[in-house]
């Protein structure tokens, strides 16, 4: 038994925030599976790193050069394949729970992102080539992604919520998967086969905060509106999830879309690794980490419930943060935007490394 395994009987599943073709060739997967990964998250950063920086892809890659393939579906190739193998190795785990856990997220590209129809598109494609039941297919909580969702949802299509930073994306979040539920019952589904999770990002808010703190030279919340921010959006998930509208769906199967913590390793060295872990345990939740945030848990985690449906220190931080004239919907605001452009740039550069590496090879 290890500390990750510790969580899951608390009601948290750790899932690890990393995919990289040799990772799952050599064996580390199945490792980091038995240690108590429960899923796996990937998104354009992630793939940037391991398409580009190696050469585990560079067979497949040779085989697809001279195909007539444009360099999006070459992408697409070498990324469906990965999350392929990746949800072969937790199906076991998918299996196990009755399709709670198990599960490997693949991301629409970061264009899409105000684009509802090329969402909708792109990730119904997504979901045929990759052919797993325990795939997630990752759409950003924008304006244009919110009817996204409930139509994927509706068509029984599992789908990891991302880019979530204020109460307001989490409720339109959770409306549109118990609309799209609707839907999906309605057309005769069965919501038991359907799954989701609300991915809501912490330490990003922090850094952004805690620099207009020390402006204002207020130390007392340095480190902790991220985890206040979270907290107040389980309790709202608390609230909606026990609501009438929702006690209907559950009377058919259907299955509460847990809130899922990302951006979970620290950004100042001065906090403690497992901040964003130990801060966040709670029961039908999931928390995501990098593997050095997964290795700092099992080394250091505490294995303690401290999230709960009522909240009053977090409301009270909250309220204290808007008395200093920080306006948090401001904030949020702010790193949806930025969000959106830390992925379009490094899936950017991915489109380039492999369009440079594909001439290259076609050279030879």
């Amino acid at each position: 038994m290890t500390k990750a395994h510790d969580f899951h009987q608390l009601g948290q599943s750790i899932w690890l925030d990393y995919i990289r073709r040799q990772f799952i060739q050599d064996g580390s997967l199945q490792e980091v599976v038995d240690k108590g990964v429960r899923g796996v998250t990937s998104n354009p950063a992630i793939f940037k790193k391991a398409i580009a920086n190696s050469d585990d892809y560079d067979d497949q890659l040779r085989s697809l050069v001279g195909q007539d393939h444009s360099t999006q579906d070459i992408y697409e190739a070498l990324a469906i394949q990965d999350i392929q193998a990746a949800a072969d190795v937790l199906r076991p785990i998918y299996d196990e729970s009755d399709g709670v856990d198990g599960y490997v997220s693949l991301e629409v590209r970061p264009s899409l992102a105000h684009d509802t129809d090329g969402t909708v598109e792109e990730a119904r494609k997504l979901w045929q080539a990759v052919d797993r039941p325990n795939l997630m297919v990752k759409v950003p909580a924008t304006e244009a992604g919110l009817p996204a969702i409930q139509t994927l949802i509706g068509e029984g299509i599992n789908i990891n919520v991302t880019l979530m930073f204020s109460l307001e994306q989490y409720n339109d979040v959770a409306t549109a998967y118990i609309s799209g539920l609707e839907d999906f019952a309605d057309d005769g589904g069965d919501p038991s086969q359907v799954a989701s999770v609300a991915s809501f990002f912490v330490s990003r808010l922090d850094v952004m905060v805690d620099e207009m703190l020390e402006e204002k030279g207020s130390n007392d919340l340095l480190g902790k509106i991220g985890i206040a921010n979270a907290r107040i959006a389980y309790m709202r998930f608390c609230e909606i999830f026990n609501g009438e509208r929702w006690q209907a769906l559950a009377a058919k199967g259907a299955r509460v879309q847990r809130p899922l913590w990302a951006s979970t390793s620290v950004k100042n060295d001065a906090y403690p690794e497992t901040l964003y872990v130990d801060g966040l345990l709670a029961e039908h939740t999931v928390n995501t980490l990098p593997p050095d945030t997964f290795d700092a848990l099992l080394a250091n985690g505490t294995a303690t419930i401290n999230t709960t449906c009522d909240a009053p220190e977090a409301k009270a931080q909250l309220e204290q943060l808007d008395a200093l004239g920080i306006d948090l919907d401001e904030v949020t605001d702010k790193l949806l935007e930025e969000g959106i452009e830390k992925f379009n740039q490094p899936f950017d550069a991915l489109i380039q490394a492999i369009e440079d590496k594909s001439k290259q090879m076609a050279a030879l």
